[in-house]
């Protein structure tokens, strides 16, 4: 298995189809060829979800702590199909099963997401992903996702 190096968030950026304020993967740490990958996102009292969730207690909400693992997930996904984004296919969240949130995620944490592959057939994926914040787990799950071309609206857009 080989590793490669880092991707800084422009090379991240060219992977996923996320921006401001969606866009939940900062850096990618670790790639391991066809298997895993891990990747961080900082997470800060600045972020919009804060003002709401909860102003007196910050709490990043767990559905987010899924959606940044989805995230990390799909960049895998491409990498091992061995293409790039690029021809109008997206990457779309199927599936999540056993999902298990151990602690809350607070402004000031770094999440460490981390994600294996266990499957990946034309196009569909399986992927066991976690999330830890100072070595400790704090979510995780099973994911399923799949490559697919979105169909244009009648409106056209």
């Amino acid at each position: 298995m080989t590793k490669s190096g880092a991707m800084d968030i422009e090379e991240v950026m060219r992977y996923l189809p996320h921006r401001y304020p969606f866009l939940l993967v900062d850096r990618i740490t670790e790639l391991v060829e066809n298997r895993t990958i891990s990747g961080i996102k900082n997470v800060t009292m600045n972020e919009p979800f804060f003002h709401g969730h909860f102003p007196d207690y910050p709490v990043m909400p767990a559905v987010l702590v899924i959606e940044a693992l989805a995230q990390l997930a799909s960049i895998l996904a491409w990498k091992i199909a061995g293409r790039s984004p690029g021809d109008g296919t997206i990457i779309f969240f199927a599936a999540i099963d056993n999902a298990r949130f151990r602690r809350q995620v607070r402004p000031g944490d770094q999440l460490l997401l981390e994600a294996e592959v266990e499957r990946m057939v034309r196009g569909v994926g399986k992927f066991a992903v976690r999330a830890k914040v100072d070595g400790e787990i704090v979510a995780e799950a099973n994911l399923m996702a799949a490559m697919r071309i979105p169909e244009k609206s009648p409106s056209g857009g």
